[in-house]
């Protein structure tokens, strides 16, 4: 949280007060005014994202198509002006534009415009959801970037493991395709062998489209076998994950240091740099 918002003041305009005020609104959410200006920001990107979704249904489109379109455009003006206004308002323009976030500002309002010369792109507008990202500012789930650390240490300390597994599950259904399509046949729907893998991938993955289905007394034997295979299967991924996250954590705490409770209510939930309980305010 803290080099978020030394960021944020290393961004901030100089010169005149205006820019600096709309920077306050448009990037500061803990200012009334920019919590404000978030939260409608979030509920007219949802709208907009509503109405390109109702544009792409016939029956509503015949009814309300007018009212849809000119919908669509009164969005795309407001977003444009936002984004020219986070342009404007920003120290270094070019680090805004190139973010992440900066992006997808930009690409939620060119489809709109790219509309007028190839009909049928302005349902990429779609992508405007992305933009609810922003949210994560407004209601300070930054306060979960360490969880989050720790579940990408644990899925990195799993890969291997993970990619062990995947090569398995590739080899058992490369057998076990091959072994249907020569039990079954092409004269029961196996055509060929990559119609037969596909075939075990959706049984194993306990999918079961039912486009393809054993007939053959021995086929339905094999089909069950790798039906209860895929249940037992389905458990051993998020085993590995699960064990990796219980050791990350244990690391965690490890290097957090020893437990401390308060003495006035014996909370010890504490953050590993805290001088007060976060509860009654006594010095821990």
């Amino acid at each position: 949280m803290p080099e978020t918002n030394n960021a944020n003041r290393n961004n901030r305009p100089g010169g005149a007060k205006w820019r600096a005020a709309i920077y306050d609104i448009i990037f500061e959410a803990d200012t009334p005014a920019g919590k404000y200006f978030d939260i409608l920001l979030i509920i007219s990107i949802l709208l907009s994202v509503l109405v390109v979704m109702l544009d792409s249904i016939n029956s509503i489109r015949e009814v309300y198509g007018e009212i849809l379109y000119y919908l669509e455009w009164f969005f795309t003006i407001i977003f444009t002006i936002e984004y020219f206004l986070r342009l404007i308002c920003v120290r270094d323009r070019i680090r805004y534009a190139t973010s992440p976030l900066g992006i997808v500002d930009l690409v939620a309002i060119v489809p709109t415009y790219l509309s007028l010369f190839l009909p049928g792109s302005q349902f990429l507008l779609v992508i405007r959801v992305l933009r609810v990202l922003r949210i994560f500012r407004v209601l300070k789930l930054v306060h979960y970037v360490s969880e989050a650390e720790m579940l990408s240490k644990a899925l990195r300390a799993s890969r291997q493991k993970i990619t062990v597994f995947l090569f398995t599950v590739i080899t058992l259904v490369i057998i076990l395709g091959s072994l249907m399509y020569l039990i079954e046949g092409e004269e029961n729907g196996f055509t060929s062998i990559p119609t037969s893998i596909f075939w075990a991938i959706v049984t194993l993955t306990t999918v079961g489209f039912g486009d393809i289905v054993p007939q053959t007394p021995l086929g339905r034997i094999l089909a069950s076998v790798i039906m209860i295979l895929g249940y037992s299967i389905i458990a051993v991924p998020t085993g590995i994950v699960t064990s990796e996250i219980s050791f990350a954590s244990i690391e965690e705490r490890k290097k957090a240091g020893p437990e401390r409770t308060c003495a006035q209510c014996g909370n010890s939930d504490h953050d590993s740099d805290a001088l007060f309980c976060k509860h009654c305010g006594t010095k821990v």
